[in-house]
């Protein structure tokens, strides 16, 4: 079962870097955890005491106060994604769908951070909304299919 796991989130990164038009050399490294590690996390770097679905770390961010890499102009290290599979299962049976459906939203969800989309307003959440729905139907993974 993890070797399926991790080929479905290989798969459905790839996916999404691609439908979004990302070269294919960028990375993305994604940890697959218990919901007590993913809510030290978020702990930790969002000052939640809490469990939660998934985290992203993006690492081409600049946000204010954060210094400027030299030297990485090259490379595409998109960033860190963090994903409960505790969390996942719960969420799969509560939103009446398969577990893989799930985990490959999760997994879109976090890619879809590492490049900037947010959903912070309504606007915003329908765009990433919108964008994650069409690398999961590429996935044959669309709401309807469960």
């Amino acid at each position: 079962m993890e070797q399926n796991l991790e080929e479905l989130v290989k798969k459905t990164v790839e996916t999404a870097l691609a439908v979004e038009g990302q070269p294919p050399e960028a990375e993305v490294s994604v940890a697959l955890v218990d919901d007590g590690y993913i809510q030290e996390l978020n702990r930790v770097y969002r000052a939640q005491d809490r469990s939660t679905d998934v985290l992203s770390f993006a690492m081409q961010e600049e946000g204010e106060g954060e210094p400027v890499i030299e030297g990485q102009e090259d490379e595409l290290i998109l960033g860190d994604i963090v994903i409960s599979l505790e969390t996942a299962a719960r969420q799969a049976v509560e939103y009446n769908h398969s577990f893989q459906r799930e985990l490959a939203f999760l997994t879109v969800h976090g890619v879809m951070h590492l490049l900037g989309y947010d959903h912070g307003t309504e606007e915003e959440t329908a765009v990433m909304r919108s964008r994650e729905e069409a690398v999961l139907e590429k996935l044959g993974l669309s709401r309807e299919e469960g």
